[in-house]
């Protein structure tokens, strides 16, 4: 039997990639091969799962403070997590953010860094921002806008919110109350026309336009690509040619509810899996039992909570994953 391991991360217990080790290592124990290949849909989790940052740069945070951001740089190749630099959790949560004043310029400024490193491909995530700004900070940060629309720039998102629907669809996620998402809107109506007549372009017409409040619309304008998070990672991890050869792909998740077969990581790779007739099962931290019975008809699902209890599941995630792979090579071998 040969085995992908395709774990995203569970969040707030285990990385992708320690997800996919703990995997890894219940198949060598038990004698089958497995090829370890983390994975990420654009969101937090983009940077370790594409090989990790090895740069860091002290930036403008989303609330204006000086913040230290990681990025990545290999080959010409740059990977950037706007989380880093311009994300929520760094504005102190949903409680210490300014839904008003959050700023993207700090990604702004690690796209400019990128450029200057000699960077001639860049990949910038956009999932967990703090920001409605409409990618206004992100566009006056980069001083070398000429030279961006000369590399390729490749903007992995896991929505398809437009522009103009940013604020009032995330802004109450970012902090917003009913009046800030009325200004924030406002703002972005305003955004969209200097895009048009700065950039000759129409930010309000794009699927995926409001990602990271509007920064999927603004970097559009500036020659960006705005591809499904999860297809971009398959491509950059050469997910296809693994499974090519697979018997079996394990994936996960921390939550496995309706939304995991939107864009994100279990759904892509369970239509995935279906498309190239390979098995798939899923160990997860818990799973919503509707979503399940509704989205899961070609996917295996382990519960982590049920299968050990919420509070060893939380402890000792790896372990867990390690006894739930165990499990589930019985079962398919």
């Amino acid at each position: 039997m040969r085995v992908v391991a395709a774990p995203d991360k569970f969040k707030g217990t285990i990385t992708a990639r320690e997800a996919a080790r703990a995997i890894g290592h219940a198949c060598w124990e038990a004698g089958i091969d497995c090829t370890e290949v983390p994975m990420a849909d654009g969101g937090d989790g983009l940077l370790d799962v594409l090989g990790g940052p090895n740069k860091t740069a002290v930036v403008t945070g989303p609330l204006g403070d000086p913040i230290t951001a990681a990025w990545r740089l290999h080959r010409d190749t740059a990977v950037i997590e706007m989380a880093q630099a311009s994300g929520l959790v760094a504005a102190g949560g949903i409680d210490g953010n300014d839904p008003l004043d959050a700023t993207t310029m700090g990604t702004g400024e690690l796209i400019d860094q990128a450029l200057d490193h000699g960077a001639k491909r860049i990949i910038v995530g956009l999932g967990g921002s703090a920001t409605t700004d409409g990618g206004f900070g992100a566009i006056r940060a980069i001083n070398a806008i000429p030279r961006l629309k000369q590399v390729e720039l490749l903007v992995a998102c896991d929505v398809t919110t437009p522009f103009l629907r940013a604020a009032e669809v995330y802004g109450p996620q970012k902090g917003a109350s009913p009046a800030h998402v009325k200004m924030l809107t406002g703002r972005l109506e305003r955004l969209a026309q200097m895009f048009i007549q700065e950039f000759g372009f129409d930010v309000t017409t794009i699927d995926g336009g409001g990602a990271a409040g509007g920064l999927g619309g603004a970097l559009a304008a500036l020659g960006g690509q705005l591809m499904p998070g999860f297809e971009l990672v398959a491509d950059e991890v050469d997910l296809y040619d693994h499974l090519e050869i697979a018997d079996l792909l394990i994936t996960g998740e921390g939550c496995l509810d309706s939304t995991s077969f939107d864009g994100k990581v279990v759904g892509g790779l369970t239509a995935l899996a279906h498309e190239m007739d390979v098995p798939i099962a899923a160990i997860v931290g818990t799973a919503d039992a509707d979503a399940v019975a509704r989205f899961g008809t070609h996917l295996r699902v382990v519960s982590l909570v049920d299968e050990f209890g919420d509070e060893r599941a939380l402890r000792e995630p790896r372990q867990c994953i390690e006894q739930a792979t165990a499990t589930l090579l019985a079962e398919f071998g």
